[in-house]
């Protein structure tokens, strides 16, 4: 495959040439900002089908003197200009070019939910439409580094995982194999800053529409509900459902879940945290709060950290977990790139470590 069969060591010396499909969105203007400080890779292609043509410092202005690419529209030659290429597109829109960017060696790592669910039959209930490549789903690693870093290790591509799903999976994960909570009891009220809803305007992410208020939406049926239930169970060896209720809130990133689980047996905060803490143990992105301390969107903001909060709600016999990533980054595109650490053979924190920017 030529170039694109260099090995890690040879990359370091000629650096690992990045494609990013959809350069234009929020997704892509957050890869482009921390790739660009990453040591061992380059940009080499854009692409964009709104602003073809266009240099990327014209449409994002904060690139000036940063980055000087031209945007390309999305063809089947881009993947010839990359050894990792990240795809930062629409639901639907990349599914039926992935074949060809598998078959050019590139090493792909889609944003979108193409390829996340293993069940071809629940794309047409949750996302209106028919796989075209459904051979492909069971090669397609799920890409949650702290549940699946060997399987990312040497994975083809990476199915990018949901910001809400990020959010609730890794808060309910340490529970999942003991006998301390009734997994029939899951319940996730989570709340997510506009940019989630992607950049193309709507009524609903309209200034006047979204801003002084909280809005629930797609109650008991979103589309990232799937997500969390597939993994969930799979984590807990047995089908398992979540209630699942997602708001939009009047901030432009950010994203919080607070997650509650009854218990089958009293448990104190203490015993929780360090359960939490022993389970995450070597995670370098996530966070277990001490005790009395829960999580907060702010603290994360910018940043590829998950923090994570208990309490136990003893007078109900009920957990609460609280739950606060960036949107953009532990649940877009610094996941993203930290899977592309792991699939490259790099150091999974590299170009990802800054903290939050708060306050």
């Amino acid at each position: 495959m030529g170039q694109k069969a260099l090995t890690i060591k040879q990359a370091h010396f000629t650096m690992i040439k990045i494609g990013i499909a959809g350069a234009s969105g929020y997704t892509g203007l957050e890869l482009i900002r921390l790739l660009v400080q990453h040591p061992d890779v380059e940009l080499a292609v854009l692409t964009s089908e709104t602003f073809q043509g266009q240099n990327i410092a014209e449409v994002f202005p904060s690139l000036n003197g940063v980055v000087d690419l031209k945007l390309q529209p999305l063809d089947d030659s881009i993947v010839k200009e990359c050894e990792v290429l990240f795809l930062a597109l629409p639901h639907t829109t990349a599914m039926a070019k992935l074949p060809v960017y598998l078959q050019s060696g590139c090493k792909v790592i889609d944003l979108s939910a193409d390829y996340r669910l293993k069940d071809p039959k629940a794309y047409p209930d949750w996302y209106s439409v028919t796989h075209t490549h459904p051979e492909l789903l069971k090669q397609a690693v799920y890409g949650l580094p702290e549940l699946h870093r060997e399987s990312i290790q040497s994975a083809r591509f990476i199915a990018n995982p949901g910001c809400y799903p990020t959010s609730v999976i890794l808060a309910l994960a340490p529970l999942l194999k003991t006998e301390w909570v009734d997994l029939n009891s899951i319940i996730s009220d989570s709340k997510s800053g506009v940019s989630g809803a992607g950049r193309k305007p709507s009524l609903t992410t309209h200034f006047t529409e979204a801003n002084e208020g909280v809005s629930p939406y797609g109650l008991a049926e979103h589309r990232h509900t799937p997500e969390m239930e597939q993994e969930i169970s799979n984590l807990a060896g047995k089908p398992v459902r979540v209630t699942f209720s997602p708001h939009l809130i009047p901030m432009t990133r950010g994203m919080l879940s607070t997650v509650y689980i009854n218990l089958n047996q009293t448990l104190t905060d203490e015993k929780l945290v360090e359960h939490y803490r022993e389970f995450y143990k070597g995670e370098s992105f996530i966070r277990v709060l001490n005790p009395g301390k829960f999580a907060s969107s702010h603290h994360v903001l910018s940043s590829n950290f998950c923090d994570i909060g208990l309490k136990v709600d003893s007078r109900n016999q009920r957990l609460i977990i609280t739950s606060a990533i960036d949107n953009l980054i532990k649940g877009a595109s610094g996941q993203a790139i930290q899977n592309m650490n792991i699939m490259l053979g790099l150091d999974e924190k590299t170009g990802l470590m800054a903290p939050g920017i708060f306050p």
